[in-house]
């Protein structure tokens, strides 16, 4: 009689294969790809506006006096829903905190939050408002991905300029303390600039070539030093513009985005030739 070999149990670590039935809850919940998921998305964002739009009749007190009992339980109907829909999408992926961690696990966390928080807060509960984000997943239900990749891009771009505008941003403070305490000086309060803070107030709204007017200067060199100000705010204006614009250029890429979620963390916005998820190294090759 052969020997038996020990038995020994199975070791199913988050890095081994998922499951049938969670592979196949990943393709609907995350694959836009599939008849199955492309319906799913759908039907969320349906869920999502409806939901937002009970939080706006909720906010109307006529509508919420003659319907308040269904308008509370539609709300939490919602989220209720959303919930489940949150604990699916940790449970289908390997790794949960590295979805909920990202960009869109955060936000429907987000999105479900806010009936809670209403419970300890009043008014908390409009927040939910916040659920129109979720829309977002649109440009993958559409197949929008020229979409994605430039929004990429519009980001890349943000975070190379982000210093170069920081110090500009910086230098316009001291510009606007160095004024707004000259026109305190000159002006007083009884043109209105009762104190240092109130004409850094005007200083920036004048800078920034709002002018709303509730402060005016009325001795002639506060007019000329405003007019200063005013024609300085043009050229201030186009300083930012300029900065991102040079570095919205050099973040200009041709390559093209994969719809298709990471099985791993869930993510998207990969190129079509990426054989590793660049958010969590994971092989995209277990997608096809």
């Amino acid at each position: 009689m052969a020997d038996r070999k020990p038995f020994k149990l199975k070791n199913h670590s988050e890095d081994s294969p998922a499951s049938a039935w969670r592979a196949a809850l990943n393709q609907i919940i995350f694959g836009a790809e599939t008849p199955a998921g492309k319906a799913f998305d759908i039907v969320l964002i349906i869920m999502i506006l409806l939901s937002i739009l009970t939080v706006m009749f909720d906010s109307i007190e006529t509508m919420r006096n003659q319907y308040e009992q269904q308008l509370y339980a539609a709300e939490w109907f919602f989220t209720v829903l959303f919930s489940f829909e949150y604990l699916l999408r940790l449970i289908c992926v390997r790794k949960p905190w590295l979805y909920a961690s990202s960009f869109f696990g955060f936000i429907d966390l987000l999105s479900i939050l806010p009936t809670f928080l209403g419970l300890l807060i009043p008014g908390g509960e409009y927040m939910l408002t916040l659920r129109i984000l979720r829309v977002l997943r649109i440009f993958r239900i559409l197949k929008l991905s020229e979409y994605v990749r430039e929004a990429n891009i519009l980001m890349v771009a943000l975070n190379n300029s982000f210093r170069k505008i920081a110090v500009f941003l910086f230098t316009v403070l001291m510009l606007v303390v160095v004024f707004g305490s000259l026109m305190y000086m000159i002006e007083g309060s009884e043109s209105g600039f009762t104190s240092i803070p109130t004409s850094l107030y005007w200083a920036i709204v004048t800078i920034t070539t709002v002018g709303y007017g509730d402060i005016s200067p009325q001795t002639p060199l506060g007019q000329f030093i405003a007019s200063v100000i005013m024609i300085m705010g043009y050229g201030i204006i186009a300083v930012p513009t300029g900065i991102y614009s040079a570095e919205l250029m050099k973040s200009h890429k041709s390559s093209k985005i994969d719809n298709e979620a990471c099985p791993n963390c869930g993510a998207t916005g990969h190129d079509f030739d990426a054989a590793y998820c660049k958010y969590c190294g994971q092989s995209l090759e277990e997608r096809d």
